[in-house]
């Protein structure tokens, strides 16, 4: 099991310490760093600003957004930064949801979150492996486009740059069950928003038909401290956050998949008190054995534990939200 540093998306601002932290993770071998984007900063340049202060370490979004840009638009960053990275790119999709695709991005929501998936996919793996023009006929990425307001004359075309990697990896965040499936069948890999290594048989039957090399990759937040409780808190508050207000009451993926986890009541007493502005006891009421499962949090040797769990099941790489260079080295001394 690899080692990757996940630095999320900013809130106020750029935080200097994310450059601070990723030159440590390169120097104590981690494999990976990850940006993310919701409805602020982007993942690609902030991405970009880390390969140009960096050498060796490999560069992933987890994730960028496929509705804050068309296929081929994604395709031509993640082409581009892995030619100036000499290689290192990793392009981690996701779709979000509706309350953020409608609310940001000013585009529905697909009635088949699944159909437009595998297209967005299908055309980014076309641009990369540049074996022809881009054709797709499909129902939400279709090329060329001949829908309403079309002019006709579009044709289809090929990538004037060439991609330095045709096979470069493409990983998706996914949360549903079927979604994850689908995963497993037309990606490289897979970015669990929460994995708990106790759990791992919830998706079991989604991951079976994945072929060898399937990257299983989850984001889990790390802190190395003698205060369980205090370290949990800042877990808490994202999982407050994501359940309760990263979504809508009628359709939030963070929630469904906190109650397939076997939290169904906590996680609509969450929603509630978000719902009602009251965000602190939101927070306090999201359990601390779920946020501890998902989570490694602790002494050194509690975590020394903890990662064992970790290591026996299908994850590949896991990406820390770490911070504090300390739990960066000691997570490396664990890990080997």
């Amino acid at each position: 099991m690899r080692l990757g540093l996940a630095l999320g998306y900013w809130g106020r601002g750029p935080d200097p310490r994310h450059l601070e932290l990723a030159r440590e993770a390169e120097d104590l071998g981690y494999h990976s760093v990850w940006t993310a984007e919701s409805w602020g900063s982007d993942a690609f340049t902030a991405l970009t600003w880390i390969a140009a202060h960096t050498s060796r370490i490999r560069l992933g979004t987890a994730v960028a957004q496929m509705a804050a840009r068309t296929p081929t638009a994604t395709a031509m960053h993640a082409l581009t930064l892995d030619h100036l990275s000499g290689g290192r790119m990793h392009l981690g999709l996701g779709l979000s949801g509706p309350q953020v695709v409608e609310g940001w991005y000013g585009r529905p929501f697909p009635s088949s979150p699944l159909t437009l998936t595998r297209e967005y996919v299908d055309v980014v793996r076309q641009v990369l492996r540049r074996e022809a023009p881009v054709t797709l006929d499909g129902r939400y990425h279709p090329h060329p486009y001949t829908g309403p307001g079309s002019t006709g004359m579009g044709k289809p075309l090929r990538s004037i740059t060439h991609p330095l990697r045709g096979d470069l990896p493409v990983l998706l965040g996914a949360e549903g069950p079927k979604n994850v499936a689908q995963t497993a069948r037309i990606a490289d890999g897979w970015l669990p928003l929460y994995w708990s290594p106790t759990r791992a048989s919830v998706y079991q039957d989604a991951l079976a038909t994945a072929p060898p090399g399937f990257l299983v990759a989850p984001l889990a937040q790390a802190r190395i401290c003698d205060d369980v409780a205090e370290g949990l808190l800042p877990v808490k508050a994202m999982l407050g956050f994501y359940v309760g207000g990263m979504g809508h009451a009628r359709r939030n993926f963070h929630a469904e998949l906190m109650a397939r986890m076997g939290y169904a009541q906590d996680a609509e007493r969450v929603q509630a008190l978000f719902a009602e502005g009251r965000r602190e006891e939101a927070v306090r009421a999201v359990p601390d054995a779920f946020a501890d499962e998902i989570s490694l949090v602790g002494p050194r040797a509690r975590v020394a534990e903890r990662l064992e769990l970790w290591r026996a099941g299908p994850v590949t790489d896991l990406l820390v939200l770490a911070p504090d260079p300390h739990t960066l080295r000691v997570l490396a001394q664990l890990a080997g």
